[in-house]
């Protein structure tokens, strides 16, 4: 079934911060018995599916949040303030390195979904669509974190990554957290499909 990353208490940060994931338990990964043989193939759908449905979730978040976020979409959802995880990786990177950032960004998507989900179950607790929507991305972003845990364990024998999560909106304003997941789910938008473009040639069939 894959093995879950420890990427515990990373809703309870307040600020942005560096971490290092262990991505499995003990000292090095084990010999066998990690990954399923469809694990590349589940992570190419994963991928795409995520960044099939990022704009969707993007523009479904904007409707529930009202105004000011719907007419003023540019200004409040400025997605530049939001610190994702470098990706400078592209096509012709080795394999190997795109891997290692690819679970750098969807470690930091993980907790910043959790963020967002906590926040609207607050904020519209009858969203039931948007709720609908953002714990399925997540349930999604979590099996994909398992899979590239899988792929680094077994292809690379890496079970550290360092990397950073998001700022929590804890204790800011209703306004401040919707504002929040605004700018998140902007920047997520266009990351994803970056990192589609990236990832997705080396997980083809060949």
């Amino acid at each position: 079934t894959g093995v879950v990353p420890f990427v515990a208490l990373l809703l309870l940060q307040r600020r942005p911060v560096a971490g290092r994931a262990l991505l499995v338990t003990g000292s090095a990964c084990p010999g066998h018995g990690l990954c399923r043989s469809t694990v590349q193939e589940q992570t190419r759908r994963q991928v795409a599916l995520l960044n099939a449905t990022a704009q969707d979730l993007f523009s479904l978040y904007l409707k529930c949040q009202g105004e000011p976020f719907s007419s003023e979409t540019d200004k409040l959802c400025n997605s530049s303030r939001i610190s994702f995880p470098a990706f400078h990786v592209n096509r012709t990177s080795e394999r190997k390195e795109i891997m290692v950032a690819m679970y750098k960004l969807f470690a930091f998507l993980n907790a910043s979904l959790g963020n967002i989900t906590r926040d609207q179950e607050e904020l519209n607790p009858t969203a039931k669509e948007l709720l609908d929507r953002l714990h399925n991305t997540t349930k999604t972003t979590r099996g994909l974190i398992s899979n590239l845990t899988c792929l680094l364990c077994k292809n690379y024998n890496i079970f550290q990554v360092d990397v950073s999560y998001g700022e929590s909106s804890k204790g800011k304003s209703a306004f401040k957290k919707k504002q929040q997941g605004c700018q998140v789910l902007r920047k997520y938008v266009q990351v994803i499909a970056q990192a589609a473009r990236v990832l997705l040639p080396h997980l083809s069939p060949p």
